[in-house]
């Protein structure tokens, strides 16, 4: 009895399996440039962040490489870079489904701390912002996106509710995961103006939370997300 292979269950794996399979027709030889996300975008009938989460696998495994103001230009594929890359893609967390989840419940989180934070708490979190401000730089990405997300996980703390802890947990755990990372590097954090924008909508929710003022401090949050939903070409619907 044979069996077929199970079809992998994310669009952005199905993305990706397309291009791959191009750039082994020889659509794409190596050095060639990809269509623009807009176009894969069109051409596969998804959306554009669905594409930039498949380009962002390929890319974390060197099967792309991403040229700032350019596009996307193809490298020597080899057969263990493409099965790295659908594992990748396929074992890790969407990006798009953390992002959404991050969305809906960090905003009413940061209203939380903002009422409920001791003063240790409210000087952990300046004290990582001020970190992040050193850090915005794109030389200092990996130090910059660590000390982003002890940021994440200090707000957890201030807020005091060990139910949220224990789903916001591991959202915040998805950070150390390479998809998300190289989603993040590529498309919200990709130079110094962008780090230090982002660094300061932090600076915006730490300060928000010291001032005990819950609306604010959830406004600061929400910002940081709708900023996010905009540079990857989403919509921002997690709300």
């Amino acid at each position: 009895m044979e069996f077929r292979k199970v079809r992998p269950t994310k669009a952005s794996t199905a993305v990706a399996e397309q291009i791959l399979e191009a750039i082994r027709r020889g659509a794409f030889p190596p050095e060639s440039k990809l269509p623009s996300e807009a176009e894969l975008a069109q051409m596969m009938g998804v959306s554009r962040p669905t594409v930039r989460e498949a380009l962002s696998g390929l890319a974390a495994v060197g099967l792309i490489e991403a040229r700032v103001g350019i596009g996307n230009f193809v490298r020597p594929p080899t057969d263990p870079l493409v099965h790295q890359a659908l594992l990748l893609l396929e074992s890790e967390e969407s990006c798009l489904e953390i992002m959404e989840a991050r969305t809906v419940l960090e905003p009413p989180l940061a209203e939380l701390a903002a009422k409920k934070r001791t003063e240790a708490q409210a000087e952990a979190l300046e004290e990582v912002c001020a970190e992040l401000q050193r850090l915005a730089d794109p030389n200092s990405f990996d130090a910059y996106f660590s000390a982003d997300k002890r940021f994440h996980l200090a707000l957890i703390e201030a807020a005091g509710n060990a139910l949220l802890a224990r789903v916001l947990l591991p959202l915040v755990n998805t950070m150390d995961e390479r998809l998300y990372r190289e989603f993040t590097r590529e498309y919200y954090l990709k130079d110094a103006g962008s780090i230090g924008e982002v660094a300061d909508l932090h600076r915006k929710v730490a300060q928000a939370v010291r001032a005990r003022r819950p609306a604010q401090a959830r406004a600061a949050m929400r910002a940081h997300w709708v900023r996010m939903w905009r540079l990857v070409g989403g919509d921002g619907s997690g709300t």
